[in-house]
């Protein structure tokens, strides 16, 4: 039922493991006490209202971005902002969710 869904509305499904094999970086972008709290090993914290200025830094990397966060609202966000920027960026939702598909 849920690829039915899914292929309904276009949307495909990320393969994380894929990205992650072409050097993806994890930008989890909640405040730095929440990922001082626990976060994806390797992670870069950029917190949402910082972002913006590494923009610049992400795009000279040239590879893909994926935004976490608590619960996937920031991450999205997060995304969005890349996206608009020109870098490839997914949303990962939330970090402890993420951490189990890479």
């Amino acid at each position: 039922m849920i690829a039915f869904i899914q292929k309904l509305f276009g949307i495909t499904p990320v393969n994380y493991q894929e990205l992650m094999g072409r050097g993806a970086i994890i930008v989890d972008v909640r405040s730095p006490a929440e990922f001082k709290s626990g976060h994806i090993n390797g992670s870069r914290n950029y917190p949402l209202d910082s972002l913006r200025g590494k923009i610049n830094d992400l795009k000279k990397l040239n590879k893909p971005v994926i935004t976490v966060c608590l619960s996937g609202g920031r991450s999205s966000m997060a995304k969005n902002m890349l996206k608009a920027s020109g870098i490839e960026a997914y949303n990962g939702g939330p970090w402890t969710s993420l951490r189990n598909k890479i």
